[in-house]
């Protein structure tokens, strides 16, 4: 077994955004250790179609931050072999459903490799994909297909929803010897956010409260987590004392944090913008319903995308749960004490 290199977080205080914060730690990465070195669509000359890899390339060269053809499947199997005689490649998926043409490799391969090798050869492997919608996209451009990862035994997914875990849990990412599907929700890339670097780096696997409560929580993470904080923020004018958990990884999934929090309030709400129906939300209810059920003084409730195509964006607004969506729910939950 490989030993990952050390995580050495430069410190200093800063405003900057969750795009800035990503490349940030994109570049400690690469200066830290030789052997990560970035690769994908127009990532090189360009910096990204979202300007994550702005300056590598001029920093890094072309070697170490390098533009792919347009062919996910061959980026993905390109990286499995850099992974297999040791470097750290850090794939970047140019949008979320452009990631599909590459789903065999990462079923197949990167998600079973150190399985199969009895866990000689682990393949240190972080794919990068923007993910999500609310920023006007038409289809393949805003899919929430979390759950595609987390349904597949060998891989980490993680997903940030502020500026420093963006940062940190990229670093952790590139640190594991286990591949990570790092979902960035797109629509967070420029909100703002102090962010000390120096506050050291979380490791993956541990949920974060944001908000404290005592009438119910609201359990996201990524994009939909500033949404479950301004709900919470709204429902004080109905009376309700809200706590808002952020998981920030799906895999390893934090149910000790989950099933603690819960028992101390009684009432759940899983919020996320994917379809409902076999989304990570209800692996998540069905988790706290069994540990968590003699707690429970209502049924876990879900608060989802619609179980139809993404659709255009003049109508994505319906389409992703808001304020007053997650507010219903709540109201259901009180209703059933």
């Amino acid at each position: 077994m490989t030993t990952a290199p050390a995580l050495d977080a430069a410190p200093s205080v800063r405003t900057t955004t969750m795009a800035q914060a990503l490349n940030a730690a994109l570049r400690d990465a690469m200066k830290a250790d030789p052997t990560v070195h970035v690769m994908g669509e127009d990532v090189g000359q360009l910096g990204g179609v979202f300007r994550i890899t702005d300056g590598l390339t001029a920093e890094f060269g072309p070697d170490r931050c390098l533009d792919t053809p347009l062919a996910e499947a061959g980026i993905l199997g390109t990286a499995v072999g850099m992974a297999m005689y040791g470097l750290r490649p850090v794939v970047e998926m140019q949008f979320d459903a452009f990631a599909y043409p590459a789903l065999e490799q990462l079923f197949s391969h990167v998600a079973k490799m150190r399985n199969r090798t009895a866990g000689k050869l682990p393949l240190p492997i972080t794919i990068r994909i923007p993910y999500g919608g609310g920023i006007g996209g038409v289809e393949h451009h805003s899919d929430a297909s979390e759950a595609y990862y987390t349904h597949t035994p060998g891989l980490h997914v993680v997903t940030p929803a502020t500026v420093a875990d963006a940062y940190g849990l990229l670093r952790a990412s590139i640190a594991s010897d286990d591949p990570v599907v790092f979902l960035e929700p797109k629509r967070l890339y420029w909100g703002k956010d102090t962010w000390d670097s120096a506050a050291g780096v979380e490791p993956i696997g541990r949920a974060a409260l944001r908000r404290t409560g005592r009438s119910a929580v609201l359990i996201s993470y990524g994009p939909s987590l500033p949404v479950c904080l301004e709900a919470a923020e709204a429902a004080k004018a109905e009376g309700w004392d809200l706590a808002v958990l952020d998981l920030r990884s799906l895999v390893p999934f934090d149910e000790e944090t989950v099933c603690e929090v819960v028992r101390s309030v009684g009432r759940a709400v899983v919020v996320h913008e994917a379809s409902g129906f076999g989304g990570a939300g209800a692996e998540i209810a069905a988790r706290i319903t069994e540990k968590c059920f003699h707690h429970l003084a209502a049924p876990v409730l879900r608060v989802t995308g619609f179980d139809i195509p993404y659709p255009p964006p003049m109508l994505e607004h319906h389409h992703l749960p808001g304020v007053d969506r997650i507010l219903d729910a709540v109201a259901r939950l009180q209703w059933e004490d």
